[in-house]
């Protein structure tokens, strides 16, 4: 058996995460974070949302534009600079090494297919 990192949740608690596939197509770095960027993410059918991450310091706003990536698209909104923020971006972290990778798809899908 694998032990966990964190608190186990069931079945039925993760089932009510909605991951959908987003382009980034606008990036900007916020002018009073040092570690957040802005995007707004088009997710297709579901429309465009404005996402914060704290990814600054591993990535540049040019080099998101035109990525797509994995997100939860349902979390409650919160307030980020002033703006609502429901919505997280996937990225894998190495601690040790301080380095931060996005989770990008192998294959071209359309913005918004779902992720399951």
């Amino acid at each position: 058996m694998v032990k966990s990192a964190m608190n186990q949740i069931t079945w039925d608690e993760f089932s009510k995460v909605e991951f959908r596939v987003g382009e980034i197509i606008e990036a900007i770095n916020v002018e009073k974070s040092e570690k957040l960027i802005r995007m707004i993410v088009d997710f297709g059918e579901i429309g465009q949302r404005v996402v914060f991450s704290g990814i600054r310091k591993h990535y540049s706003p040019t080099e998101l534009v035109g990525k797509k990536t994995v997100f939860v698209v349902n979390m409650v909104p919160k307030k980020m600079m002033g703006e609502d923020s429901g919505t997280m971006i996937f990225a894998a972290e190495d601690e040790v090494n301080d380095k931060v990778s996005l989770l990008v798809l192998e294959k071209d899908l359309p913005n918004g297919s779902k992720v399951f």
